[in-house]
């Protein structure tokens, strides 16, 4: 077997898998004009990527304790008063920025300190 024949086998294989993997999330039928009964994906509604959210959450959370430790309680909530006086966008950091109970405690927990 040539490299192009093995090429064109290995193409349509793929397509194979790909259509079946689509089929797999759900089938529609229907019969074509000489009665074959055909198959075609059922098109999925696209959701919410609550992954994605999470993940953004978590990073903000995460950037929040780093910021936290490092600087300190006292400097950390000068800071966020600071931002809270500027403008709209910068009103919204600080309210995403305010350590919460959450933050305090994973910084605790990571700092060794009780």
């Amino acid at each position: 077997m040539s490299q192009a024949q093995f090429d064109s086998f290995d193409s349509r294989l793929r397509k194979i898998d790909r259509r079946n993997r689509q089929l797999a999330r759900g089938y529609v039928t229907s019969v074509n004009h000489d009665g074959l009964i055909i198959a075609r994906p059922r098109r999925q509604a696209r959701s919410f990527p609550w992954r994605g959210l999470l993940m953004i959450l978590v990073a903000l959370m995460a950037f929040k304790v780093f910021l936290y430790m490092q600087i300190g309680p006292t400097t950390y909530e000068e800071r966020v008063i600071a931002l809270s006086q500027g403008n709209v966008v910068e009103q919204i950091g600080a309210y995403a920025m305010t350590a919460d109970p959450v933050t305090v405690w994973i910084a605790s927990l990571f700092a060794g300190t009780p």
